[in-house]
């Protein structure tokens, strides 16, 4: 059972939406104009749910505004599936997203994937010779110094981390990360990935390799 935001113009989509995750014994708050959101009190909530196309404030510029407030999963819903949509939602500090039309069967599942995602138990610290996994704060350090990762970075950071060396496909990292079958979510690690060097070069550390073919490794 979860606290779950749901933030959608369409009305029909947030009744859809709340009788779907109901079922499941989730408390669904529904909000249908985004403006209100910047008001409310979120800590309650345990992951987000964001429509992208909405008007007046769209799901990107929402996600910004309340990201640096709540540390639980932010999901789009979104009939955009174009990579470059994709980049910007995950780079504004989105986990993950849900292509509109969706079945109750996937909601619930991608939902519910995530929700044990975020409560599964921690070791306290994993170390990489200059770099620092606090697992507790989810943040990886490199000279002391935090990585500016998103939430959805991070994990894949520290799944990769713990199998150091391993060789792992697009779709095992997707599923082992946020626990969904990852056949079709190639763009969402790829897009991950492409993110989290950027950001980890800056601070001088290159840890995630490619095996052209096959997929991604940590290795330092």
């Amino acid at each position: 059972m979860a606290n779950i935001l749901a933030v959608d113009d369409e009305v029909d989509i947030l009744k859809l939406v709340k009788r779907i995750l109901e079922r499941d014994g989730h408390f669904v708050k529904t909000v249908s104009e985004p403006e209100k959101v910047i008001k409310m009190a979120l800590d309650s909530f345990e992951l987000v749910l964001l429509d992208i196309m909405m008007p007046g404030t769209d799901g990107f510029t929402l996600c910004s505004q309340i990201r640096r407030r709540i540390q639980c999963p932010v999901i789009f819903l979104t009939a955009k599936p174009d990579e470059e949509s994709l980049v910007y939602g995950l780079g504004m500090g989105a986990d993950d997203y849900i292509l509109k039309p969706f079945g109750a069967n996937e909601l619930r599942a991608r939902i519910n994937a995530h929700l044990r995602r975020e409560h599964r138990g921690h070791f306290t610290k994993l170390l990489f010779g200059n770099a620092e996994f606090n697992i507790e704060a989810k943040q990886l350090l490199v000279n002391s110094s935090a990585a500016p990762l998103t939430k959805g970075e991070y994990n894949i950071c520290e799944f990769l981390a713990r199998n150091q060396g391993q060789v792992f496909s697009k779709e095992q990292i997707y599923e082992k990360v946020f626990g969904f079958d990852g056949i079709g979510n190639d763009n969402t690690v790829t897009t991950h990935v492409k993110n989290i060097r950027m950001k980890l070069e800056k601070l001088g550390f290159s840890p995630i390799k490619t095996v052209w073919g096959i997929g991604y490794k940590w290795e330092i």
